[in-house]
C-alpha cells in the first residue's frame, strides 16, 4: 500500500483551497448563464455539475492537466506548450478562454512566489513571453509537477477545486444553501474519482469535451447586461 507524503498532500490542499487566489472566486463556470436563462433550479445543480465534470472538465481540462503534468516531469516544455495551445483551441467561446487564461496567469504568479522552483520559473517565462496562452489547468499541472505531486492526485485536487468553486457560485446565486452545497459536494465525489481515472489514461489526441448547452449559456452570459461573475 502506498501513501501520499505529507508535504505533497499539504501542497495539494493549499493549491485547491478556495482561499488560494487563483481567480476561481470570480467565476461561476457557466452557472450564472444557466440561472439567468432560468435553465437550472435548486434540484438541477447536482446534475449540471456532474454533467460538466463528465463531459466537459474531465475530457478537457482534466486531460490537459494530466498530459501537461507528464510533460513537465519529462522536461518536455515544447509539449507543455502544445498541450496549452490545444486546450485553448478546444474552448469554443471567448468567455471561457479568457477566464481560463486569467486564472492561469494568476495561479502562475502566486505559485511562483509561494512555491518557486525551476519548473515554475520556466513556465512563467513562457507565459510572460507569450509563447503559450497559460490556461489554468496547464498552469496547475506545472505547479503540481514541479512540487512532486503525483498525476492522479493533481487531477483530483483540481477537479475538486472546480466543484467547490461551482457550488460557491450556486450559493451566491441563491440556488443552494450551505447544507445543500455540502450534500452535493459529497454526492459528486465518486464522479470526481471516475473522471480523474479517465483523464489520467486519456491521450492528448482525445482531449476535448462536448457540452453544447454550456457553451451556449456561456456565450449568452458574455453579453448579459448585468453579471455577478466573470464567467
Amino acid at each position: 500500500m502506498t501513501t501520499t507524503p505529507i508535504p505533497d498532500l499539504l501542497l495539494s490542499l493549499q493549491l485547491s483551497d478556495s482561499a488560494f487566489p487563483s481567480g476561481f472566486s470570480t467565476m461561476s463556470h457557466g452557472l450564472e448563464g444557466y440561472a439567468q436563462a432560468h435553465a437550472v433550479d435548486r434540484g438541477g445543480v447536482e446534475g449540471l455539475l456532474r454533467g460538466l465534470l463528465l463531459y466537459s472538465l474531465g475530457p478537457g481540462d482534466g486531460t490537459a492537466l494530466a498530459r501537461a503534468h507528464d510533460a513537465v516531469q519529462a522536461g518536455d516544455w515544447a509539449r507543455v506548450c502544445l498541450i496549452d495551445h490545444t486546450l485553448f483551441a478546444a474552448k469554443l467561446n471567448a468567455e471561457m478562454r479568457r477566464a481560463s487564461v486569467r486564472s492561469g496567469h494568476q495561479l502562475t504568479n502566486v505559485a511562483l512566489e509561494a512555491i518557486g522552483g525551476a519548473g515554475l520559473g520556466e513556465w512563467h517565462r513562457m507565459v510572460t513571453a507569450k509563447e503559450t496562452p497559460g490556461c489554468q489547468p496547464v498552469a496547475t499541472a506545472v505547479a503540481y509537477a514541479a512540487a512532486g505531486v503525483p498525476t492522479r492526485q493533481a487531477v483530483a485536487s483540481d477537479l475538486s477545486a472546480f466543484a467547490v468553486s461551482f457550488l460557491g457560485a450556486a450559493l451566491r446565486l441563491r440556488l443552494l444553501d450551505h447544507r445543500d452545497a455540502q450534500v452535493v459536494l459529497h454526492a459528486v465525489g465518486p464522479t470526481i474519482a471516475e473522471v480523474t481515472e479517465e483523464a489520467a489514461r486519456r491521450p492528448l489526441e482525445d482531449l476535448g469535451g462536448c457540452v453544447p448547452m454550456a457553451d451556449a449559456m456561456s456565450a449568452q452570459h458574455e453579453r448579459a447586461e448585468a453579471r455577478l461573475f466573470a464567467s
